[in-house]
């Protein structure tokens, strides 16, 4: 038997409930396509020219796109590293040179082990892209190029927790990757060398054996 209620809330209103957050995401991702300006042609060459790594960082639930963002940026043929600003304050830092560029994600840009890394970083000689949707903000004052991203309208429950604007965040990352992936001439050859593990490998070769 199919409950009717969950805590003494109506299934149905609840269904309804969980709909209405799905199509607020969506909508606020959907704005976000509208955002790109020509900030993209300052921070696509950074990336694309880095002879390093690029070294993404965030704090908080930003920590988790970046993670995402740095796997993917490797997945497209970009060498990327998530990296703990938290640790990296703590000594991590020394592993950033001259030749890297951190890509740092705050939505406010005033997450203050973000920002103290971005500092350590500078200091070492390496290039600085944020994404923040505060352009006036410290993290975005300190950076060779602002990729700004805003959020539009009430999708994070409290105005505090992220979730519409950290899917947000991600969908502008996945916008990045995807440019990067057709500038640089990265192929399904390339990308197949990377990943011979799971259904994803299996894919490639059979693709492989049958050419």
């Amino acid at each position: 038997m199919k409950p009717s209620e969950v805590r003494g809330e109506p299934l149905e209103a609840l269904l309804g409930k969980a709909r209405e957050v799905v199509r607020r995401e969506a909508a606020a991702v959907q704005a976000l396509a509208d955002q790109f300006d020509e900030s993209l042609g300052q921070v696509l060459p950074l990336l694309l020219d880095c002879q390093g790594h690029v070294l993404v960082i965030g704090a908080g639930t930003s920590h988790a796109v970046a993670h995402r963002f740095a796997h993917l940026l490797a997945c497209c043929g970009v060498p990327a590293i998530c990296l703990s600003a938290a640790d990296g304050v703590h000594g991590g830092s020394g592993a950033v040179t001259a030749r890297d560029v951190v890509f740092a994600i705050s939505k406010g840009g005033h997450s203050d082990e973000v920002n103290r890394f971005v500092e350590i970083a500078r200091r070492r000689g390496a290039k600085i892209v944020a994404q923040t949707e505060a352009p006036d903000s410290p993290l975005a004052q300190m950076a060779d190029a602002v990729f700004e991203v805003a959020v539009e309208g009430d999708v994070d429950p409290y105005g505090m927790i992220a979730t519409g604007s950290s899917l947000v965040a991600a969908a502008a990352g996945d916008a990045l990757c995807v440019l990067l992936l057709e500038l640089s001439g990265y192929t399904r050859d390339d990308f197949g060398m990377t990943h011979p593990g799971g259904a994803v490998g299996n894919r490639l070769a059979a693709k492989g054996e049958a050419d």
